[in-house]
């Protein structure tokens, strides 16, 4: 019994892990197939030709510029990533261990905020950006979910679950409170800080609305929406679409196969106190 439960576990996760690679195979084979045999009844899993013809397509458009989006969508995430952990761990920080006045009713009223719809912040946001002139540029993609709650939210429960010992030691060394901040607690919260980036990177590069109401020249689209137009009217090329997909996709796979040690780490360790 002992060894069928194990198993029997394996089996599950083996199971689960197929249900969620074969889109990204199917992506995959799709990509170098022929319109003609994408759209086969019965589908083919393997393709019967192999053609670079859809990448050949994606990449030779000039009407469509798929590797300045591709950059546009680099820039963006990243962009809003670094903000992000600048300005999130800065709040959480002082919400975490500094004492003033009106803190519980601050952090309140900052996790209120998460309650709120984003559909609703779409026109206030865009007049915004419309007024400080940020319209048609990368920057209205990356200010403003530059400060947003779920980041304060986060790194506040990691620093709660810091000892303070550590930081009573370095008052004792003469240390202030933006040295503790630099020196002692950013460095104990790198899981934290790598799996914020990494959310906020993602939550911009999947992004597709916000992008498709502030950006208007072509040269200035991300991925999401600039994959859009490969979509015609009447006719779909299936295997283009999935290789602007397979485009999109690598950045984001890279990334968490990179990150994903601190990622599990600082999920874990993250809500600890409250």
């Amino acid at each position: 019994m002992r060894r069928v439960k194990p198993v029997a576990w394996y089996t599950v996760l083996i199971g689960l892990s197929l249900i969620f690679v074969a889109p990204l195979v199917w992506m995959l084979l799709t990509a170098f197939k022929t319109p003609g045999e994408a759209t086969r009844v019965p589908p083919t899993v393997l393709p019967e030709e192999p053609t670079m013809g859809a990448i050949d397509t994606l990449l030779g458009n000039s009407q469509t510029p798929v590797l300045r989006w591709f950059v546009n969508s680099l820039l963006a995430a990243t962009g809003q990533a670094v903000l992000v952990l600048a300005i999130a761990s800065m709040a959480a920080y002082a919400l975490a261990r500094l004492e003033f006045r009106f803190k519980k009713l601050i952090f309140g009223m900052i996790i209120a905020t998460l309650f709120v719809p984003s559909f609703v912040l779409i026109i206030p946001n865009f007049l915004i950006v419309d007024r400080f002139g940020m319209l048609d540029t990368l920057w209205a993609l990356i200010i403003p979910g530059a400060a947003g709650a779920f980041g304060v939210f986060f790194l506040r429960q990691f620093f709660l679950s810091l000892p303070r010992e550590l930081e009573e030691a370095a008052v004792l060394e003469g240390a202030n409170s933006w040295q503790i901040f630099t020196k002692v607690v950013l460095p104990l919260s790198k899981p934290a800080l790598a799996t914020l980036a990494v959310i906020s990177f993602l939550t911009n590069w999947n992004d597709f609305i916000w992008p498709v109401y502030v950006l208007f020249s072509p040269d200035q689209f991300t991925l999401q929406p600039g994959l859009a137009i490969l979509q015609g009217a009447y006719t779909i090329n299936y295997p283009v679409i999935m290789a602007g997909a397979l485009v999109a996709s690598i950045p984001v796979l890279l990334l968490f196969i990179v990150a994903q040690r601190y990622v599990i780490e600082g999920v874990s360790r993250s809500g600890l106190k409250g």
